[in-house]
């Protein structure tokens, strides 16, 4: 595998400018000079995949997103017949389709969340998570218990709350919902 180090220099470069740190903080954290640091980021020096797995550390990105030969782009498109398919699994009590890739940067994630109808619903012990969590009721209605409340949540309803909270989206009746989901890195 051949690193295109120009590429890989201006990732680097705009990792770290927008966590709004230095070179020398960044070679600091990682061990090696600032000028080393900065002959990758100009593309003007190759480095062993130790280095880089050290400044994917620090810059917190996984190795392969620094070593992966693609252009970051500003708009990723994914066309209804081409996203993935739904997952589904009867023991989660819900099936869920990711309306896009995770960024990189922003940390938002947003879903589509299918509740199952009642009749069907397996599953009554809430989950937790580390993000932040915002939901849109785009069809139907839910309860969604949180932190041991239960709240009836009905379509346009939102909710921005604590993922670190155990909570769960129950259904109402035997009409399954859709429930768009944002999770969000804190």
């Amino acid at each position: 595998m051949t690193i295109d180090t120009k590429l890989l220099g201006e990732k680097i470069k705009r990792l770290r400018r927008r966590q709004n740190k230095t070179q020398q903080q960044i070679a600091d954290q990682c061990g090696i000079s600032k000028s080393l640091l900065s002959k990758i980021e100009n593309g003007k020096a190759a480095t062993a995949i130790a280095t880089l797995s050290k400044i994917s550390e620090a810059l917190d990105v996984r190795l392969t997103y620094l070593v992966d030969d693609q252009n970051e782009r500003d708009i990723e498109i994914m066309e209804y017949l081409r996203r993935p398919d739904k997952v589904v699994d009867e023991n989660m009590g819900y099936s869920y389709e990711q309306l896009a890739k995770r960024s990189k940067f922003s940390m938002i994630e947003p879903t589509v969340v299918y509740v199952t109808p009642k009749d069907q619903m397996t599953r009554k012990e809430p989950y937790t998570h580390s993000q932040d969590e915002f939901i849109y009721i785009l069809e139907g209605a839910i309860y969604l218990l949180y932190d041991g409340e239960k709240h009836y949540m009905s379509q346009h309803d939102t909710a921005y709350f604590d993922g670190s909270k155990p909570h769960i989206f129950l259904p109402v009746d035997n009409h399954s919902a859709k429930v768009i989901t944002i999770l969000v890195e804190k």
